[in-house]
């Protein structure tokens, strides 16, 4: 039997990061903005917590797994 579980979970992550003193709030906020839309930031990014929020499961029939597969692999 194929069974597709999937978990939900809520994650939040934390970096600490230099930015320049003269920078105003809206300078601030535009500067960490480019720096996460950049992915820059995301190798200072560390897991600080993780909320478990849900988990579900279906049972896939094989034919049906069968047909997804030869669609994935196409």
């Amino acid at each position: 039997m194929r069974v597709i579980v999937t978990v939900v979970e809520k994650i939040t992550s934390e970096a600490h990061i230099d930015i320049p003193d003269e920078l105003n709030e809206w300078a601030i906020k535009q500067h960490i903005t480019d720096l996460y839309n950049s992915g820059e930031m995301l190798i200072d990014m560390n897991i600080y917590q993780a909320d478990f929020e849900s988990i579900s499961a279906r049972i896939v029939k094989e034919q049906e797994f069968s047909t997804q597969q030869s669609r994935i692999s196409t």
